[in-house]
């Protein structure tokens, strides 16, 4: 019993003043709220307890917590590191593409200039022979033999003339086409655009691989307007088009498709307010199970160092900058017909 509680159960009982029946009542009310105070007592001993051990399991949690903070922070570091290295590696990645395509621009450019020069060289020596023929003719008096050489001269000047200067629109064009992107759109013959990668792509393959040997076809609307759009891009998505196209046509099982010499076909079409580049082969055409894989950056089917897998991806990407969408249409065995569609 509670020693406070106790004295006064003494006192009561000690107690003359009190009658019996009193005593009994006041003993009875003190019995019970000891055995309250008791109840209570323990109560708040397990509350405190209840508290110690609370206060234990939330200084181990905070712990925990801190330790997984901490390993959090260094997991974060490392996915930013991984991160920074991963964009650095598709950087790299990137420019290996546009030196790729820069590579067979460069070599289709040399084969249209030197056709030209071939002339000039040609032209001019001939040239040089008929001065000396000229000269002689004049030291023997014969005027009229020389004037007819001097027309010949003449003829052959202005051919020199004329290749020289296709010479320099093909230099000129490539340029427009090669300089530096600002992002600037422009209007822009989506026709002649196709036409000169179409051939670009055509001859750089060939320079690159003599084996290489495959036919091309056009079919472009001449009613074509002029669409804004930022050209360097959009050719660098129809080169590799055509690359890919030229790269699949010749794979081709024997029975050929829709013929057994290898084909790409580049055409274009205005409907109402969008304007359609299609660049299709009559390849092998492309699987069912990769057929959702292929805009995918880092995908390819090339063999190794032949591809990036970032030639569709970023065309992609680009078509969808100007607003427009890139789609594809292949069957087994009937090559595949990459399609641009672009808002006039």
């Amino acid at each position: 019993m509670n020693q406070a509680l106790e004295k006064i159960l003494n006192l009561v009982e000690q107690s003359e003043t009190i009658l019996p029946e009193q005593k009994i009542a006041i003993t009875g009310w003190i019995k019970d709220f000891d055995k309250q105070l008791a109840v209570t007592e323990f109560k708040l001993d397990r509350t405190e307890k209840v508290k110690r051990t609370t206060a234990i399991l939330l200084e181990e949690t905070i712990q925990e917590l801190e330790l997984k903070r901490k390993a959090i922070e260094e997991s974060n570091d490392a996915l930013h590191k991984s991160l920074e290295e991963l964009k650095a590696t598709q950087q790299q990645l990137i420019q290996s593409e546009k030196m790729a395509s820069l590579g067979e621009l460069t070599a289709g450019i040399a084969h249209e200039i030197q056709n030209p020069l071939n002339f000039v060289n040609n032209f001019s020596e001939v040239s040089a022979e008929l001065v000396d023929e000229m000269n002689e003719e004049i030291s023997k008096g014969n005027l009229d033999d020389a004037k007819e050489i001097a027309n010949d001269l003449k003829q052959n000047l202005e051919k020199i003339n004329h290749h020289g200067k296709r010479a320099g629109e093909i230099v000129k064009g490539m340029l427009q086409h090669s300089r530096k992107s600002e992002g600037k759109k422009e209007p822009t013959d989506i026709n002649a655009l196709c036409d000169e990668y179409l051939r670009l792509a055509y001859h750089g393959l060939r320079a690159k691989d003599k084996t290489f040997n495959a036919d091309f076809k056009t079919d472009f609307d001449e009613s074509m307007p002029k669409v804004n759009i930022i050209p360097q891009d959009i050719g660098r998505v129809i080169l590799n088009l055509i690359n890919n196209a030229f790269y699949a046509a010749p794979q081709n099982h024997p029975s050929g498709g829709r013929g057994a010499t290898p084909t790409v076909w580049v055409s274009t079409k205005k409907e109402g307010d969008k304007v359609f580049i299609s660049v299709k082969d009559n390849g092998p055409g492309i699987p069912k199970n990769i057929i959702d894989k292929i805009f995918q950056p880092f995908f390819t089917t090339k063999p190794t160092g032949q591809g990036t897998g970032l030639g569709l991806s970023l065309s992609y990407d680009i078509v969808k900058a100007h607003g427009g969408t890139l789609n594809v249409e292949t069957k087994k065995g009937e090559g595949a017909e990459f399609i641009i569609q672009l808002p006039v």
